[in-house]
């Protein structure tokens, strides 16, 4: 008897018809592969039933391992095995501190190089073996091509980090569908996209990283309304409290990388063992004999624990929500089972949490839900709305930045803003594209400049350029800038390369709730001094074609309050600037008023009366 699968009408597609896509869960600490099988996401597991691969790639001459084969060689040649490469995607040297890393990190022409016995390798490179591993083993196990995947990022990830993943799935032959937020995947795999409304909190703490997203669910909108996080944050930063706590006191040779990998390993092995343990007793080095408990671990790591406790009060004051409005707590990540951390949780929001599917798999079932659905194998019409971690803009006259893109909009998102040339004649115009919160630009981050040419000839503020910003589903920006009358149009994908350190993302949101009464006070007074730049080049060519209406007393006078306006245009006080600028304007009223007078009498003359049009 042989037994056929059908599809239900109107559910899917036929047997013969099933497209094969993939979620993927590309970890710091370790990553899965799942899809929908039979209607249900399933974690791919390897020839050995394991579902869980060490993000662990392993160089050595020809020799290529990865995973737990690679795990394996990790205390016998740390240097050529790399380990949490996640925390080094998208970043340059200058982002990271070399000491963290057993690993050698040199420069790569603005990006991380890492030194192994077969060369430079880039954390794309690295990565995307790890990819290419998890896509051979789905293709093996499934019988099928591939023919894309939703692969997952931390929401907290920023466009060069996000691009370098994407970067990192084309070198692994993978198409990639798109990619979702960890927290976003998350949800999905708990059906709160299905089940019910109201307003969810995601924590999800991984090996390298932390987010925290809130969602509204309302009647079939999954709407990611404020995301936080660090992503520098996360059980590897635990395991090294216990590293410092362990070799505290103790006559440890740190040069010796494989000593320091085997103070790692135990490192990791006790906070694990505290899960479920009162306290463990540390014996297994050379000269170390001692017991860490439960609470003094969480004593610890208390400052670790608090700053994802910052970052949900951020979270819901972005979102205007407070605790008694959340309907649920989801946590996510293999971190989130240290007792301490679900106690913290527990206790800042006063209801059970929500950790009833395996923290680790969470995030991959997720993935392959929405993988499903984007290959067309089901009819299910799910609207995931995710959300821009910063905002975006451009520089404008004066150093000061225009934001076209909100920090949290929704994503896909297009804006766009019209702006005008400065100076008479101007054919050019430089676009510079910056991120962050602050409203000088000395304050955000650059992330690119590109030049629109061709603008028609015009007196200042005449031509009309329409700067567009486009984020895709991906999080990943595109600008153009076109002028209005000609069509002439320029553009740019912004592909920075090099990530923002989260101290500085962090950094950028403190700042701009500290300094926004300093920052609308420079603003004005950036603001102020290009009204005043402007009044003095008009009134400096109203000079140069009409000076012959003026007696020498005026001129006299005219010029005197120029300078006097230009030397304050030096200074930082915006009053007296502001009153500098109302005293020229009324020096040279008369003289304005003379020149309309002097061009309706060229205007006029030799003309009769009934010859004019009225």
């Amino acid at each position: 008897m042989a037994l056929l699968q059908i599809s239900e009408p109107g559910k899917g597609t036929l047997p013969h018809e099933h497209r094969h896509a993939v979620g993927i869960d590309l970890g710091t600490t370790n990553s899965l592969i799942a899809s929908v099988i039979s209607g249900q996401a399933t974690i791919i597991q390897d020839e050995d039933n394991v579902k869980i691969i060490p993000s662990i790639v392993h160089y050595k001459d020809k020799e290529l391992l990865i995973g737990e084969s690679a795990k394996k060689r990790q205390l016998d040649d740390p240097k050529n095995t790399i380990s949490s490469v996640k925390r080094l995607m998208g970043k340059s040297l200058s982002d990271v501190n070399p000491k963290d890393f057993v690993i050698e990190l040199e420069d790569g022409n603005g990006t991380i190089g890492i030194k192994t016995n077969v060369g430079l390798k880039s954390p794309v490179e690295i990565s995307a073996e790890i990819l290419r591993h998890l896509r051979l083993l789905a293709e093996k196990r499934l019988g099928h091509e591939i023919k894309g995947a939703v692969i997952t990022v931390p929401a907290y990830f920023d466009d060069a980090q996000r691009q370098a993943t994407k970067d990192a799935a084309k070198v692994a032959d993978i198409n990639v569908l798109r990619l979702i937020n960890e927290p976003t995947a998350a949800a999905l795999a708990y059906g709160l996209d299905k089940k019910v409304e109201g307003n969810f909190v995601i924590y999800d703490l991984g090996g390298g990283t932390f987010d925290i997203s809130i969602l509204r669910l309302d009647k079939g909108l999954f709407e990611v309304i404020a995301t936080h996080g660090d992503s520098s944050l996360g059980g590897d930063d635990f395991d090294q409290l216990i590293e410092q706590w362990i070799i505290k006191d103790a006559n440890i040779p740190m040069e010796d990388v494989k000593i320091r990998q085997r103070i790692k390993e135990v490192a990791r092995k006790t906070k694990e063992s505290l899960t479920t343990k009162p306290k463990v007793m540390i014996d297994e080095l050379e000269g170390i004999n001692k017991e860490l408990s439960k609470e003094a671990f969480a004593s610890l790591s208390a400052h670790l624990t608090e700053k994802t406790i910052s970052c949900i009060k951020l979270a819901l004051h972005d979102a205007n929500l407070t605790t008694d409005q959340i309907t649920g707590v989801v946590m996510v990540g293999g971190s989130t089972r240290m007792p301490n951390i679900q106690a913290a949780v527990k206790n800042f929001f006063g209801m059970p949490l929500l950790n009833n599917i395996n923290p680790d798999e969470v995030v991959a079932l997720g993935a392959a839900e929405q993988a499903n659905i984007l290959a067309g194998n089901t009819n299910h019409d799910l609207l995931l709305l995710d959300v821009t971690p910063l905002s975006l803009g451009i520089e404008t006259m004066g150093e000061i930045v225009e934001r076209i893109i909100p920090r949290n909009s929704t994503l896909p998102v297009a804006l766009a803003q019209e702006f005008t040339t400065y100076q008479d004649g101007q054919t050019g115009m430089v676009i510079h594209v910056v991120q962050g919160e602050r409203d000088l630009v000395k304050d955000c981050r650059s992330l690119g400049k590109f030049t629109l040419k061709g603008i028609p000839p015009m007196v200042a503020g005449a031509a009309k350029i329409r700067v567009t910003f486009q984020v895709d589903a991906d999080g990943l920006l595109s600008v153009s800038a076109k002028e209005l009358s000609t069509g002439v149009e320029s553009s740019i994908e912004v592909k920075p390369s090099y990530g923002i350190d989260d101290k500085q993302i962090k950094e950028m949101l403190a700042s701009s709730f500290s300094s926004a009464e300093s920052d609308k006070e420079n603003r004005a007074l950036a603001e102020v001094k290009v009204e005043g730049k402007q009044i003095i080049t008009m009134i400096q060519e109203a000079l140069n074609a009409d000076k012959a209406l003026l007696n020498k007393n005026e001129i006299d006078l005219i010029y005197k309050s120029i300078n006097e306006l230009t030397n304050m245009l030096e200074q930082e006080d915006r009053n007296q600037i502001e009153q500098k600028i109302t005293h020229l304007n009324e020096v040279t009223a008369d003289f304005a008023e003379r020149r309309m007078d002097h061009s309706i009498n060229k205007a006029l003359a030799g003309k009769k009366i009934d010859t004019l049009e009225l």
